[in-house]
Parts: structure tokens; C-alpha cells; sequence
């Protein structure tokens, strides 16, 4: 009898090890950083403001390498606000794009001055009136306002704000993302 209970005890307790060591990489999943999130935000030469209006930095949270769908990295910082609220050009710049996509709704592509980067807005409700492609702006002029089109949960309205550089070519559908969230933080402490 002893023989048999081992025999039916082992796997059972492999199954439970395996088990409790999967939860534990779904609860703690420490957060990896790349040189673009580092390297970017140390040295990233651009003051950003945050991009809706009348958020408080303390209710930002940095969501760049969380998972969304079948994405490998999330690759943006949401910033959750009431649907309607004004979303600001983070820089200045111009508008280089306004498109309509599946997976980001109403979308922006902004280039800065030296067109180095590119911001990313999508999720929108509306563009603000007027917007045009080739549009200069201003930081914290009304570009648009936050939304839940796309692929974005109707009951959670926000904004979607990525931020890549551009390679040589100069596409705005194409450039490595780098980490919004520690830049707009950076900027949100400067004068």
C-alpha cells in the first residue's frame, strides 16, 4: 500500500510545484526594461506635457511593456480620462497623419520640429476642429479629445500615446518605440 500512495502522491505534487511556480510568474512579473525605455528617457531632448488635459501626473501609470492581445509589448502609455477630454499636443510640431485603423480607432501621427520623432495618439473620440495633415501645433494646443475607438474597451475611455523614433525614411507608420512614461514624467518635473 505505501508503494501505491507514492506512486499517486508524486505527480501530484509536481502538478501542484508547476502550478504554484506559473501563478507565481503571473502575479510576480517584474517589470523588464530595454535601452529604449532607459537610454530615451535619460537623454530624450524634447520636453513632452501631458497629453490630456487636466491630468494629474500621480494617475499615470507606465503600462509600455504590459501585454495587450496578441502584442508582445503594449508599447505605449495609456492615460485613462473621461471621454471628451481635450487630448493636447504633447510637443511641438505638426500633424503628419490623421488615420482611421482597426486596432487604434481615430488616430494622430505628430512629428516634432526636427522630425526626429514621432507622437502617436489613437483612441480618440474626435479630432478637435479644423486638424488638418501638415498643421503646425503647439505644446498644449487641442488636437483631438479622448475617446474608446478601435480596439479599446467601450467602458474605459482613454488616451493611447506612443512615442518612436523615426528612421531615415521618415514614415509615420514605422520607427522604434521608446517609453513614454518615464519622458512625460521627466518633462512634467521641468520648469
Amino acid at each position: 500500500m505505501p508503494r501505491i500512495r507514492r506512486r499517486t502522491t508524486l505527480p501530484i505534487i509536481v502538478l501542484l510545484s508547476i502550478a504554484i511556480i506559473e501563478l507565481a510568474l503571473i502575479v510576480w512579473n517584474p517589470r523588464r526594461t530595454s535601452a529604449t525605455d532607459t537610454v530615451y528617457a535619460a537623454d530624450f531632448p524634447r520636453r513632452l506635457i501631458i497629453p490630456v488635459q487636466g491630468i494629474p501626473v500621480r494617475n499615470i501609470r507606465d503600462t509600455f511593456n504590459e501585454t495587450r492581445g496578441t502584442q508582445n509589448k503594449h508599447e505605449a502609455t495609456d492615460i485613462l480620462a473621461p471621454r471628451g477630454r481635450p487630448v493636447l499636443a504633447a510637443d511641438d510640431g505638426y500633424i503628419k497623419k490623421l488615420f482611421l485603423s482597426k486596432p487604434g480607432g481615430i488616430t494622430i501621427y505628430q512629428y516634432d520640429p526636427t522630425e526626429q520623432y514621432c507622437y502617436y495618439y489613437a483612441h480618440l473620440d474626435r479630432y478637435a476642429g479644423g486638424l488638418q495633415e501638415g498643421m503646425k501645433v503647439q505644446r498644449g494646443d487641442v488636437i483631438g479629445y479622448v475617446g474608446s475607438t478601435g480596439n479599446a474597451s467601450q467602458d474605459a475611455p482613454h488616451l493611447h500615446f506612443g512615442v518612436f523614433v523615426l528612421g531615415p525614411e521618415k514614415r509615420w507608420w514605422e520607427g522604434t518605440p521608446i517609453n513614454p512614461y518615464p519622458i512625460l514624467m521627466a518633462g512634467s518635473r521641468q520648469p
